[in-house]
């Protein structure tokens, strides 16, 4: 059974900083394709941060770049989500989903597309006040 669990939402202030977790069991770890999507109230969920765990290749929306840093524990088969310089605007639910690429991903390719992944977790609230 697979199962995607998030953990390390919370509240803080701006310019405050949350690490996100996502444990992942129930597939194989390798040849899939993690990512942490956000959906506010009233909007559409986002893509934010994805990597591709057999190369670690990694790719970010432009709202985040410089700011959050996604890696793993390839080992533990678990996903992180470094959240830096917080701003309002990131307060969502933070969602973790995982998607097999057995043959790897195109080039120049964002795979931040929500319909792109078929495993989500539950999500873990992130608040951000001003």
């Amino acid at each position: 059974q697979v199962q995607l669990v998030e953990s390390g939402g919370g509240s803080v202030q701006a310019g405050g900083s949350l690490r996100l977790s996502c444990a992942a069991s129930g597939f194989p770890y390798a040849r899939h394709l993690m990512g942490w999507f956000r959906q506010a109230p009233g909007k559409e969920r986002e893509g934010v941060a994805r990597i591709y765990t057999s190369t670690g290749h990694k790719y970010y929306t432009d709202s985040v770049k410089g700011r959050f840093t996604i890696s793993q524990d390839y080992a533990k088969g678990t996903v992180y989500l470094q959240m830096n310089s917080l701003k309002p605007d990131d307060t969502a639910m933070y969602y973790c989903a995982a998607a097999q690429k057995e043959y790897g991903l195109a080039s120049g390719k964002a795979y931040l597309d929500s319909v792109e992944y078929n495993y989500w977790g539950q999500g873990t609230q992130v608040t951000v006040s001003s």
